[in-house]
């Protein structure tokens, strides 16, 4: 094989295999560095619930940008980081934590 043809396969693999290290939208980030930091933070403990083993930091489904949105409109009316996963928590779960806390519902 060529080297031309090398570095195009091996650049087509490195493509093929790269994916986003985030999936955060221009258009979801917050003016306040310190807010969007804070949301930042909470989306990368809280699961995608269509991927299962990404955080909604790093997932691009649709459900996993909602969440996303979520978690900045509740900082900005004012709650705290707890404040936003425990909402968010209590309508998804447990489940919906990367990192759930220890109880026999959350054994598996």
């Amino acid at each position: 094989m060529s080297g031309w043809r090398c570095l195009a396969a091996a650049l087509a693999l490195g493509l093929a295999m790269a994916r986003p290290v985030v999936a955060v939208e221009p258009d979801e980030r917050l003016a306040d560095p310190v807010l969007e930091a804070r949301a930042r933070a909470i989306s990368q403990e809280l699961r995608c619930l269509v991927c299962q083993n990404q955080s909604i930091d790093d997932s691009n489904a649709p459900l996993a940008r909602d969440l996303r949105l979520l978690v900045r409109e509740r900082l900005q009316a004012g709650d705290s980081d707890e404040e936003a996963v425990a909402f968010i928590v209590a309508r998804y779960g447990d489940f919906v934590l990367l990192r759930p806390p220890l109880k026999p519902v959350t054994y598996v």
